[in-house]
């Protein structure tokens, strides 16, 4: 049988206190003393019991709001320019149909737990997911709390599961070395990013899909999509590889930390090396040389991601989509 779900009475029960202090200590009023309050909350957790103010009305009403979970620490919100982008699109597109978004940090177990717990309270229509990596053990709670949600990019090994709108990472990544290979360069690196991301695993694939056979191990390194990272690996990928003439770099985070690396070791750009990027963010046109790199329609993901999630919260049948990238030829190749 299945467990019924734990009520406020039951929280009554647990803390010894009455159904109406219960409520008061949820609904946050002061006119509670600290034991009452102390134990309301010790059986909260005891119990597991969810407020669902989404119950509170009639089942057919929303609440108006999408939650955007981005599944990755916390400094990465502030440090890369793409999920801005991606957060200022989605809050336009949501807007134009009286609907808001909130942000939701899940990075960690308690920020997925926190997540997991919002997303049980009915708190949200529905969830845009956000840098989620292929074995995050959220995707099960959110398709436990049966929120319908939709992927800003693909969620490897769940792409007939979690509808998503993403950029051409494969294509992408095709259109940077058959660039690098038409200026005339032939022992290129790259430097790509977490396997279990598409931007790790799609981006690779179109990296060794122009060279083919003649890529090995050591030509690439992986970086974790920060400059830090970026410039660590550019180091790793000098020592495998001192050779190179050009690397392609899977975001421009990383390939401003490898120009850093570069310069570090006493090689030119774009004289001795060439590099180019992916993303074409503000942080292109800040480095030194500008990076020639892959425009990926960021704005228009996220738009096409909240289309296709307001069309499940109406019960259509949505599909998959993948928008084109673009070559941008700055300085640095």
């Amino acid at each position: 049988m299945a467990r019924k779900r734990p009520t406020i009475n039951d929280v009554a029960a647990a803390s010894g206190v009455s159904r109406g202090t219960v409520s008061r200590v949820l609904n946050g009023k002061t006119n509670v003393s600290l034991a009452a309050e102390l134990a309301v909350r010790r059986a909260v957790a005891e119990t597991g019991f969810v407020v669902n103010r989404a119950a509170r009305s009639l089942k057919t009403s929303r609440t108006g709001s999408v939650v955007m979970v981005l599944s990755e620490p916390q400094e990465r919100l502030f440090e890369d320019p793409n999920f801005s982008v991606l957060m200022r699109a989605a809050t336009n597109q949501l807007a134009a149909h009286d609907m808001s978004l909130v942000l939701m940090i899940a990075g960690d177990d308690g920020g997925r737990d926190r997540v997991a717990r919002y997303l049980r309270g009915g708190h949200a229509d529905g969830a845009l997911l956000i840098s989620t990596h292929a074995d995050d053990p959220l995707l099960e709670a959110i398709e436990r709390s049966h929120v319908p949600s939709v992927a800003c990019g693909a969620v490897l090994g769940r792409e007939g599961v979690v509808p998503y709108a993403a950029a051409d990472d494969r294509g992408g990544a095709r259109q940077a070395t058959t660039y690098l290979i038409g200026q005339g360069r032939r022992k290129i690196g790259m430097i790509a990013g977490p396997v279990d991301t598409p931007g790790g695993s799609l981006r690779i694939e179109g990296f060794t899909s122009v060279p083919g056979r003649r890529v090995t191990k050591r030509m690439v390194v992986h970086g974790d999509y920060t400059q830090a990272g970026g410039e660590k690996a550019m180091h790793e990928l000098l020592r495998q590889f001192p050779a190179l003439d050009a690397v392609f770099v899977a975001s421009d985070l990383m390939a401003a930390g490898a120009l850093q690396a570069l310069h570090a070791a006493g090689r030119s750009v774009p004289g001795e090396v060439a590099v180019a990027g992916f993303d074409d963010s503000a942080v292109a046109t800040a480095t030194n040389p500008m990076l020639t790199t892959i425009r990926q329609p960021l704005a228009e993901v996220a738009s096409e991601a909240v289309r296709l999630l307001l069309a499940l919260l109406d019960e259509q049948e949505v599909e998959s989509v993948i928008l084109p990238t673009e070559l941008i030829v700055r300085d640095s190749a």
